[in-house]
């Protein structure tokens, strides 16, 4: 029972910090469950990609109708990150999961130092913050395909379009071989290469993540790879967290939000770094 509910609370915690910066909250379970209860690696996989379902699925809505999310972005970049998701899934139990770690431990501290850098430059080259609707996004009373205009990012930047789809592409295979959602890479790909602002790239970010781990997740499911008695408590708690924290999105300050991203991607590199090193299992 005590297990039982640290793992719930471990849920709302990753459910939080998942909805809040568009990560989906397996780049913290899969630390969590590894290190702190013991998990096999690929059962903490298969778990976080549930979790990152379910938070997508519990904030996507809220984001999508504040109009925060842009959903025609979104939808175009998850072509890519789907692709990507049905074959990290594919090779997931067939690669040196410490090599793949090491890869990523690398590609996620030079997000990090990227994120850290771009600072307020980068808010003030995108357009204007959440608040107001942006081009793309959802609005329950538009046409089902917004039409372009000239603040969508995809019309502003296609010349960096191909490498956001060619990152969208390895953040898919990321999420089901890590269990990490693919947001460490969809945020930074849409806030530093297509200039979309942090506050929307988040949104937008946790729309995509749950179609993103579903492509993958099946397969994990197949292979019988999810205990139940682990998955059910830990996507109770992601459930609540990632509602509570779509709902209080907006109140975050974007200084705020830049740095929590910085930290969850340093934390997450140090981990993945310890593992590639064998300091960790």
């Amino acid at each position: 029972m005590l297990i039982a509910a640290t793992l719930l609370v471990a849920g709302v915690g990753a459910g939080a910090f998942g909805a809040l910066l568009g990560l989906g909250g397996g780049i913290l379970l899969v630390p969590v469950l590894t290190l702190g209860f013991g998990v096999d690696f690929r059962e903490a996989v298969a778990v976080s990609l549930l979790a990152v379902i379910t938070t997508s699925s519990a904030g996507a809505a809220v984001y999508l109708r504040r109009g925060l999310a842009d959903l025609r972005l979104g939808m175009t970049l998850e072509l890519a990150t789907a692709v990507g998701a049905l074959l990290g899934g594919l090779i997931a139990f067939a690669l040196d999961q410490r090599v793949l770690a090491g890869a990523f431990a690398l590609m996620v501290a030079y997000v990090a130092i990227s994120m850290l850098r771009a600072g307020r430059h980068a808010e003030r080259a995108a357009a204007p913050d959440a608040g107001a609707p942006v081009a793309g996004a959802a609005d329950p009373g538009a046409a089902a395909v917004p039409a372009r205009t000239a603040d969508d990012p995809l019309e502003r930047h296609m010349r960096r379009l191909p490498l956001a789809l060619a990152l969208s592409l390895v953040a898919g295979v990321q999420s089901a071989l890590l269990g990490v959602g693919g947001g460490t890479i969809k945020v930074p790909a849409m806030h530093l290469v297509l200039r979309v602002p942090l506050r929307v790239a988040t949104a937008t970010s946790n729309v995509m993540i749950g179609v993103t781990a579903s492509a993958s997740a099946v397969l994990y499911v197949l292979r019988g790879a999810v205990d139940p008695y682990v998955a059910g408590p830990i996507l109770v708690g992601v459930f609540l967290g990632a509602t509570a924290a779509s709902r209080l999105s907006e109140r975050v300050p974007l200084r705020v939000l830049r740095l929590l991203f910085v930290v969850v991607l340093a934390w997450v590199a140090l981990q993945m770094a310890l593992r590639a090193l064998g300091l960790v299992t």
